[in-house]
């Protein structure tokens, strides 16, 4: 199927403005990736954040964590981070909802 990452994200008190706004500025370094399927910024009720992106297949992901874009992208988000964790997942199945079917 596809290769899912997850990325939670504790950031510094005050910085959640600033944060997104750096997030979306280089969104082009994850989804101006061949093997990107597209990636969503959320934040959970407490206000850490959670990226997920999806991938055709894990290598061309770790492909991607190695480059030079992914690398800067990176470094500047990380002024903002104050704790987190990374999570890799395999999307064995994925079914449509009745809303998305609509939408088409």
């Amino acid at each position: 199927m596809a290769f899912r990452v997850m990325l939670r994200l504790e950031i510094e008190p005050g910085t959640a403005t600033d944060f997104e706004r750096a997030w979306l500025t280089g969104t082009d370094a994850v989804t101006g990736h061949p093997a990107n399927l597209g990636q969503s910024l959320s934040r959970e009720p407490d206000g850490t954040y959670v990226i997920i992106s999806d991938w055709v297949d894990e290598p061309r992901f770790r492909e991607f964590e190695e480059s030079p874009a992914h690398l800067e992208h990176r470094a500047t988000l990380h002024p903002f981070r104050k704790g987190g964790s990374f999570h890799v997942l395999e999307i064995l199945h994925s079914i449509e909802g009745r809303a998305a079917v609509d939408a088409r």
